[in-house]
């Protein structure tokens, strides 16, 4: 199952992501390693045009770790899915691999994204700040398909119980 984690920078994504690949034999696949990867420093920009083509590279490993094992979980971490578009991709990339999907939104306070933001001491992506999160919420289009609003000011272990039954 190819699992989409969508929501604001600072709303646990990656927390949730590691926890929940843990608990079920899954892969984060983080589309700011992917681009540490395959980009040195100084060609690394945070435009929308290298975040689609780092994510074109993330779901082309989603294919081959799926094909190797069709039934684990793959979770697409390091994108916010603020954009249909992003999300219309990789709904057509499950449906090509024959894989179900699911979409997690998750939400908190636009002060606890802040103070997440503030006590992040090392991320792969040097533009996670609350500057970009207020950027990403003024352009947020709303999930329109079905998909599972986990509020991460609930307690984690709260939080995975949610997103486990949704994956359910």
């Amino acid at each position: 199952m190819i699992v989409l984690l969508a929501g604001l920078p600072g709303t646990g994504k990656s927390t949730l992501a590691r926890e929940l690949a843990a608990r079920t034999a899954g892969r984060v696949i983080n589309k700011d390693e992917i681009r540490h990867a395959i980009f040195s420093p100084g060609e690394i920009e945070y435009s929308s045009q290298q975040d689609d083509f780092c994510f074109q590279v993330m779901l082309g490993l989603a294919g081959q770790l799926l094909r190797d094992q069709p039934e684990r979980f793959i979770f697409l971490d390091g994108r916010t899915f603020s954009r249909r578009y992003q999300i219309e991709n990789v709904l057509a990339a499950a449906a090509a691999l024959r894989q179900p999907s699911r979409i997690l939104k998750f939400i908190c306070s636009d002060q606890t994204a802040k103070r997440r933001l503030e006590q992040i001491n090392e991320h792969p992506a040097e533009n996670r700040n609350f500057s970009l999160y207020l950027e990403v919420q003024a352009r947020f289009e709303a999930i329109t398909i079905p998909h599972t609003v986990i509020d991460t000011e609930q307690p984690l272990e709260l939080c995975v119980h949610q997103a486990l039954a949704a994956l359910r």
